[in-house]
């Protein structure tokens, strides 16, 4: 099992600058790879406060700089917002400052208000996809490559810096669409899945989705390496587990307001945090997500791993305003007692003989 951090760099006000947003988020980055995390994962948004990270290609080769060991990934870049031929030079070198640490997640995109402000329609956002999908294996896999296809058409081209990973870095795919998903799963990469804020039974039905695209594939999602994006948080706390999941909330709030085209902000930038028909009340979150003390988090991720079978875990660590110096204690706590656990659990399937993770560790 690995697992990762998912750097959002989120504002929540003009409290925090952007200068200290993306401070934060390169000190999370250093931080996790000092824990033991094997990817630290970043967004990309534009022109408002849901995400300062435009470019998460420059964000692993900044932090490549930084760092050592841990992978670098991008969760995504938004493929219909690029040009193919830039992107692939980009991701040449990133692979190649960072000495082969790039994993590439890619997807379509969900917000209009980016799309209409880089003059794509939102429309055909996954044709577009699917031919960047075709432009980025050609370009990485071949040394000189043309295409031509609906929306893109190149030339016979060459990409001067390459990857260091032959033939490419491992490709993570992101879509709420099945068919993109399937083909992920055809072309043998990697997916990425969330429940967002929900418990259990989402997570069953998540598990349930990927059997059967898996199944059209003549596949097991078994023989898929996927990784489960996830709010999640260890405290004795109280205050400190409510702020986490009020931060959580915030970010939910902004997501569906820019996907459902309901975003509004009174000077063009900062997105108004207004409940949706989604919304949960933070008791409800607390059911639904692996938070509270140590031991209950342990337990909680066994169980959800053990329903949807991931192979990575990326857990949320910079949503809203929280508190930096508390999370980077959370990320501390999470690689010295809690993954280590779930991986001692894992191995040993204690867990799944009754005794509980928490009892185990206690013991």
């Amino acid at each position: 099992m690995e697992f990762g951090v998912f750097i959002l760099a989120q504002q929540r006000g003009y409290h925090q600058s952007s200068q200290q947003v993306i401070n934060n988020a390169v000190e999370q980055t250093v931080a996790a790879e000092q824990a033991g995390f094997d990817t630290a994962w970043y967004a990309e948004h534009h022109f408002n406060n849901y995400s300062l990270c435009p470019s998460p290609l420059m964000m692993v080769a900044h932090c490549a700089g930084l760092t050592r060991r841990i992978r670098l990934g991008t969760a995504v870049c938004v493929l219909p917002l690029y040009h193919p031929a830039r992107l692939l030079g980009e991701i040449g070198f990133a692979d190649t400052v960072s000495n082969g640490r790039l994993d590439l997640g890619i997807g379509s995109g969900y917000q209009k208000f980016e799309f209409d402000r880089f003059g794509v329609e939102l429309d055909h956002s996954h044709a577009l996809f699917a031919e960047f999908y075709d432009v980025l294996q050609a370009g990485m896999r071949e040394h000189i490559f043309s295409y031509s296809g609906e929306h893109l058409k190149m030339p016979p081209t060459a990409i001067a810096v390459r990857t260091v990973q032959k033939p490419m870095p491992p490709i993570w795919v992101t879509s709420g669409h099945g068919e993109t998903l399937g083909r992920a799963i055809r072309d043998n990469h990697n997916l990425f899945v969330t429940a967002l804020l929900n418990g259990l039974d989402a997570i069953k039905a998540l598990r349930e989705r990927l059997e059967g695209i898996a199944a059209k594939e003549g596949r097991s999602i078994d023989d898929t390496h996927f990784g489960f994006l996830r709010c999640a948080y260890a405290s004795d706390n109280d205050s400190e587990i409510t702020s986490y999941l009020d931060n959580a909330r915030f970010q939910r709030r902004l997501s569906e307001s820019l996907k459902f085209r309901r975003a509004q902000s009174d000077d063009g930038y900062l997105i108004k945090e207004e409940a949706g028909p989604n919304d949960m009340s933070l008791e409800t979150m607390r059911a639904n997500l692996p938070v509270g003390s140590v031991n209950q988090v342990i337990d909680r991720m066994l169980e959800e791993i053990s329903i949807l079978k991931p192979t990575h875990i990326a857990l949320q660590t910079q949503l809203g305003d929280f508190d930096q110096r508390t999370m980077l204690r959370q990320i501390e706590l999470w690689g010295s007692r809690i993954i280590p656990a779930i991986r001692k659990e894992l191995k040993s399937g204690h867990a799944a003989r009754g005794k509980s993770a928490g009892e185990a560790v206690s013991a």
